[in-house]
């Protein structure tokens, strides 16, 4: 076992950090959140009642659920690498943002333009009509800009650092940084009909358009909601607990096995179409491969805790950072079951993969990112600790039953609504009309809404938490003991 961290209790800060962007992206990441889960609400509740539509086309469940899903995964999960990554090159560096907070700045206001864009031109209609209903042209260059001007400013501050080595956090960072910037730009070609107007046409057609969108569509995945949250799970997970990583070793196996096998994997959702054979096969391969940087990553991170077990019983953010840790795994061996050929023909286009997702989103990314968020937020506005520790139970355990009362609500109507799709009758014919499926599936779906709905409550607590803690204010409870400090070798922490 290589140690990554060690108590370093005199270790004093000399390097004046760029913290109030910091602040600024820490509460868009809490604001989108709330707005994405709420969105997410509606639509389920939609699905369960069709009458809640309201036959307005703005509100409608083709027009909200993009913005559902852009909004949690862009505006959330993106606000939080964003605020965590810049919170975390500068530590592990020991170096200020590079560009100063003008170029900081920039990037902040310009991505909320991107978010703020995206979702009214999801309203409105104005999309690419493709697989992820895509912004039209002129937000996809726009966040082009803004997506560089990060890429940049990520690059500079590990250049100039004063630290020998890059810690493995950045590494995963940097891998989601560059990684996105690639995807973004080739699936989202397109040739504008006139400079003035909002309609293009896409330069990808047929099952090249399919290819595509899915290479793009599981590599944001793999990137954006695998390879930068591990970013986190590697900087906060180990500062929470007061230990060092584990494995520094198994780190960096894990980072180069991960960014290889993952970007091979997109062709498993296009099992049993007219892309070719070995090209499905190619991906479910590459697929079942990642069981294992996966559950190394997964193991890397619940070792960590390695002697401090019993900090579980009283630390609730940590307890939010392991039990997201222990979703990664479960979703991650999921996954790769789920591209297994007899297996998806069974799965796919049922609700058994939204549950899947799901699982991963909320149990991976949102409480690894309401770990991080509840750690940033004392120590950016310089309080001694959260407002309360017992809120963040309250809200531990409220989100976990609903993700519970989700994802098994999906897994149960998932394996029937694929059942009853390939159910004959003695005759040879379909047993069941579509309408019965859906009829079948009505329960699952309220109980699903239900679940979305505690989780939405949990995070409404979590926003009274933050606001009471930038306010300053401490409510009186029993003594938390935060974790000794500690000094990332490969860069320091404060």
């Amino acid at each position: 076992m290589s140690v990554a961290i060690a108590a370093a209790p005199s270790f004093r800060r000399t390097v004046a950090y760029d913290e109030a962007v910091i602040q600024k992206f820490t509460l868009a990441t809490v604001f989108w959140g709330v707005v994405g889960f709420l969105v997410g609400v509606v639509i389920a509740w939609q699905l369960a009642f069709p009458v809640l539509n309201m036959d307005l086309e703005w509100t409608t469940f083709g027009r909200l659920r993009p913005v559902h899903t852009s909004a949690v995964i862009f505006a959330f999960g993106g606000n939080a690498l964003l605020a965590t990554s810049l919170y975390v090159v500068q530590r592990t560096c020991r170096a200020p943002l590079f560009g100063g907070p003008a170029l900081a700045n920039f990037i902040f206001w310009g991505y909320q333009l991107f978010i703020v864009l995206a979702a009214s031109g999801y309203v409105l209609g104005i999309t690419q009509s493709k697989e992820y209903a895509e912004p039209e042209w002129y937000v996809d260059l726009w966040l082009t800009i803004v997506w560089v001007a990060y890429l940049v400013c990520y690059v500079g501050t590990i250049m100039r650092r004063q630290e020998p080595h890059i810690y493995v956090a950045n590494w995963f960072y940097l891998a989601f940084i560059v990684t996105v910037a690639m995807l973004h730009i080739v699936n989202n070609l397109s040739i504008p009909v006139s400079l003035g107007g909002t309609k293009s046409y896409v330069i990808w057609a047929g099952v090249q358009d399919a290819m595509t969108q899915w290479w793009y569509g599981h590599n944001a995945v793999g990137f954006f909601l695998t390879a930068g949250f591990l970013g986190i799970m590697y900087y906060f997970i180990p500062k929470q607990a007061g230990r060092p990583v584990y494995s520094y070793r198994l780190s960096i196996v894990h980072f180069w096995t991960l960014i290889f096998l993952y970007i091979w994997a997109g062709p498993h959702h296009l099992h049993y179409t007219a892309l070719p054979d070995w090209a499905q096969t190619l991906g479910m391969t590459f697929s079942i491969m990642l069981w294992m940087p996966s559950w190394g990553g997964m193991i890397n991170g619940i070792m960590t805790l390695s002697g401090a077990w019993d900090k579980l019983r009283t630390d609730p953010i940590l307890r939010f950072m392991v039990a997201s840790v222990a979703f990664y795994g479960m979703s991650t061996f999921e996954g790769p079951l789920m591209s297994i050929k007899a297996v998806n023909s069974l799965s796919h286009f049922t609700d058994w993969t939204i549950g899947h997702v799901h699982s991963g989103a909320l149990g991976w990314v949102a409480f690894v990112s309401f770990g991080a968020i509840y750690f940033l937020v004392p120590k950016l506005w310089k309080r001694e600790r959260l407002y309360s520790l017992r809120l963040v139970t309250y809200h531990f355990w409220i989100a976990t039953i609903g993700i519970v009362l989700y994802i098994t609500a999906m897994w149960i109507s998932g394996i029937m609504q694929g059942l009853m799709w390939r159910a004959y009758d003695q005759l040879g014919f379909l047993q069941y009309s579509f309408i019965e499926t859906v009829e079948a599936m009505h329960p699952y779906y309220v109980i699903r809404a239900g679940g979305g709905t505690l989780f939405l409550l949990g995070s409404l607590i979590m926003v009274y938490n933050v606001w009471k803690t930038v306010r300053g204010e401490l409510r009186s409870e029993a003594a938390f003991v935060q974790p000794q400090p500690v000094r990332v070798v490969t860069g320091a922490a404060e």
